[in-house]
């Protein structure tokens, strides 16, 4: 029963994968469900039912959110060939889309990105990925390595999480000017709260990249700092790497009081590798989980 629920569960997770890597391919209901080696004639309701969304609506908000990253860098294309590539055959029709998701017209949103309603219409993106099997780790998922101590510099984001995609932009432009790319200069994020704080305005993360270089007074919000080095419990992380509090769960409730370890007086924190959120797909993103030991 486990091994048929884990098998039907990675051909829907083969779905998502090969929407995120073909959105500009063939994406009807025909061909996403041969990938997954279904009968069309009942994939729209096996896949609603698991993810709670159509595949007609996952797909458009996987084009919108792509779109919405291409308009938040600047420097992209021109509106009119983002609605082509998002799949609108006018830039009208793409900016009525674009605006009931996110209350902005396109040209507003490259202009100032809002992102508070932006973070919320990609909560079923979001919801169809934690719906997949519950991912499970165990004690040989953990390796015990010492880290050497890292300079970064740091942009501190503390308060709500509704407002993290705007620092996360900040923090891409900011390294994009420096010429610091994620592929040689590594990226860390610093958890110096719970991912859902009772109080949301307590909500804090350090988003790093590493680098020794001297900071600029003018580099408004950055600052130098250093990841201690030590001993620490690594976790890989390569399924949902945007909710890494499954991973940080097993650490502590599990693997910490079996391991007869003691934590060290830092935050968890993790590296991300190849690329950095939210520009990359989830496949292509694999996080390193550090937990800090004595």
């Amino acid at each position: 029963m486990k091994a048929a629920l884990q098998n039907y569960n990675a051909r829907m997770q083969r779905v998502l994968d090969h929407i995120d890597q073909h959105l500009d391919g063939d994406l009807d209901l025909e061909t996403v469900s041969r990938v997954a080696a279904f009968s069309k004639f009942h994939f729209h309701r096996q896949f609603t039912a698991t993810f709670g969304v159509s595949v007609h609506r996952y797909v458009q908000l996987a084009h919108l959110k792509r779109a919405s990253h291409r308009l938040a860098d600047k420097d992209a294309q021109s509106v009119t060939q983002i609605a082509m590539e998002a799949g609108y055959d006018a830039p009208d029709a793409f900016a009525r889309a674009f605006r009931q998701r996110f209350k902005q017209s396109p040209s507003a949103f490259r202009k100032s990105p809002d992102w508070a309603p932006w973070l919320a219409a990609f909560g079923p993106l979001d919801n169809a990925r934690s719906k997949l099997m519950q991912i499970t780790y165990e004690p040989a998922d953990v390796t015990i390595l010492e880290m050497p101590p890292t300079p970064v510099a740091i942009l501190e984001h503390r308060g709500d999480r509704a407002g993290l995609p705007a620092t996360i932009e900040r923090f891409i432009a900011w390294r994009k000017a420096a010429g610091l790319s994620p592929q040689t200069s590594p990226t860390f994020n610093i958890f110096r709260s719970e991912r859902t704080p009772e109080n949301p305005a307590d909500y804090a993360m350090d988003i790093c990249v590493g680098t020794d270089r001297p900071i600029s007074p003018d580099d408004e919000g950055m600052k130098a700092g250093v990841i201690p080095g030590g001993r620490c419990a690594v976790l890989r992380v390569v399924h949902d790497t945007h909710n890494l509090e499954p991973a940080a769960l097993y650490l502590y409730r599990d693997w910490l009081p079996a391991s007869g370890e003691e934590v060290r007086d830092f935050p968890v924190y993790c590296r991300r590798h190849i690329s950095v959120i939210p520009h990359a797909p989830v496949h292509d993103v694999v996080v390193e989980l550090y937990l800090p030991l004595k």
